[in-house]
């Protein structure tokens, strides 16, 4: 319960519309917070390694998203919202139930037409396609973003950067210990880029992803790698591909779900990944740690990482029955995966139906297209205003990948998460601004660090002594949101397992 402080379902137990308000699981969360570390710092990070600016940016476009257009659109039933949960991440049909994607898949894990007529459209809740429409925008506005406010900037740095020009004290301090050489990271790469090859070549009938479209999700990671970057290194936030390329491939090669999975994997997570290396070799740099030992602690790192998460997840399908399957899992499980089913609703939209179904020219939601220009015109609309009023310095702080990309991690992530991490975050900035800058400033990070660390500690701790001995307990306290009746639909004659039809 402490993860989802629901206070406005304990007040209203009956009411649909209350709890709908008021659930931070499965609701818009007004006034939901959660005392638990892993609800505040799992998707959006620690807050209190947040910059203030980036910060009033989530917090606005969170509001925005959540607490006026989503409300707005649902009330006003668009797409004909009230007929679904106005916040969730499953699939439905017309009638308000689970969509059954098993029906409009044939033997071949290929898309099935004749069944998907026979079925029916998918229908999304209405915050999902709204948080659709906020990471079109968001990509869109990221590319701009970059060109008209860091453009001339990162041209002069990069000409300075080939002539080994204005080096600064900490590259002179590095030039003692020995570099690592470029020839390393060109053999990684293409041993990585050969063998992906090979693999989906050999296992092309389970994985369906051609050769060309891997190496369109190498140059989209390409691309994209330094605009992301730019955001990511001045407000600690990440803008995400993840949208845009399950949309790409979803276009050229509809109806294999397999390939929009993988080819999602090499065109965002790659680009997530090399940021995150980034990041570890900027921290080595100020820390004055030799290239070549950070170089192979990462190599390292990542090959144990592979092989340990490869082998939990083998372990995990054996050992935990139904897992991720919320149909078939016990009341109150916690393998419910949310994440991998947010993963899996996007393979079925754009890879196995395909987004020119749901989301082009033939789709139902086809207007949230719009939202790329939105986007795009948004930091222009940000720059003329600092052009017509450069004395008031607070308009170049409006970062709009950041603002309109405040809730692309919605879903899986939560009311709760956001609102919990947009309190911690100005909570730590008021104390920088008003009380202890220095002491404050010296143990941040330290403190950010340890409370991550004991959170991991704690959860393996817990898992291996009661998790896995099977002891629990089952009380009112151990029950999370408390909000049944949250993933109702508000539409009149909407009949739903475990809901009261509304007349």
């Amino acid at each position: 319960m402490l993860t989802s402080l629901s206070w406005l379902c304990w007040i209203f137990p009956k009411s649909v519309l209350a709890q709908q308000i008021g659930s931070g699981l499965h609701g818009l969360g007004v006034g939901v917070i959660g005392l638990d570390w892993s609800s505040i710092s799992s998707y959006l990070g620690s807050p209190l390694a947040s910059p203030w600016f980036a910060t009033a940016n989530i917090a606005a476009g969170y509001g925005l998203v959540t607490y006026v257009i989503t409300p707005l659109a649902y009330w006003l039933n668009v797409y004909k919202a009230k007929n679904f949960p106005i916040f969730s991440d499953d699939l439905f049909s017309a009638t308000g139930q689970s969509y059954n994607t098993s029906a409009i898949i044939d033997s071949n894990f290929h898309f099935d037409a004749d069944a998907y007529d026979q079925e029916g459209q998918i229908y999304l809740s209405i915050f999902l396609v709204i948080s659709y429409a906020a990471s079109f925008a968001c990509l869109a506005a990221t590319v701009v973003h970059v060109l008209i406010f860091h453009g001339r900037e990162l041209r002069e740095l990069s000409k300075s950067a080939f002539k080994q020009k204005n080096i600064d004290v900490h590259t002179k301090l590095m030039r003692r210990y020995n570099q690592v050489p470029e020839w390393w990271f060109t053999c990684i790469l293409l041993t990585n880029i050969v063998a992906t090859l090979f693999v989906i070549e050999y296992y092309k009938s389970q994985l369906q992803i051609p050769w060309w479209a891997f190496l369109l999700a190498c140059g989209l990671a390409f691309f994209f790698t330094l605009p992301l970057a730019v955001i990511t290194a001045t407000t600690n936030q990440t803008p995400g591909l993840n949208v845009i390329t399950e949309y790409i491939i979803g276009y050229l090669y509809p109806g294999y779900p397999m390939a929009n999975m993988c080819f999602k994997v090499y065109g965002y997570i790659s680009v997530k990944q090399s940021i995150l290396f980034l990041q570890d070799f900027k921290l080595g740099h100020y820390m004055k740690i030799p290239p070549r030992s950070m170089f192979m602690a990462q190599v390292c790192g990542t090959l144990i990482s592979a092989l340990v998460h490869l082998g939990t997840s083998w372990w995990l399908m054996d050992t935990v029955p139904n897992i991720c399957d919320r149909a078939l899992l016990p009341p109150g499980s916690p393998w419910t995966c949310p994440s991998d089913h947010v993963f899996y609703d996007a393979s079925v939209i754009y890879g196995l139906i395909g987004p020119r179904l749901i989301l082009g020219d033939m789709g139902y939601y086809n207007s949230i297209n719009w939202s790329f220009l939105v986007g795009a015109l948004a930091p222009i609309i940000v720059w003329l205003l600092h052009k017509a009023f450069p004395s008031q310095k607070w308009i170049t702080l409006i970062t709009t990948p950041v603002l309109l990309g405040a809730t692309i991690y919605m879903p899986p992530a939560t009311s709760v998460n956001y609102n919990s991490w947009i309190v911690v975050a100005f909570l730590s900035g008021f104390v920088v601004y008003r009380y202890h800058h220095d002491w404050w400033g010296r143990h941040n990070y330290v403190l950010s660090g340890a409370l991550d660390a004991g959170l991991a500690f704690m959860a393996v701790l817990l898992y291996v002594s009661l998790d896995m001995e099977g002891v629990g307990l089952e009380w009112w306290g151990s029950t999370p949101d408390a909000c049944p009746l949250a993933s109702c639909p508000a539409a009149e004659g909407i009949l739903v397992d475990g809901c009261l039809v509304i007349s």
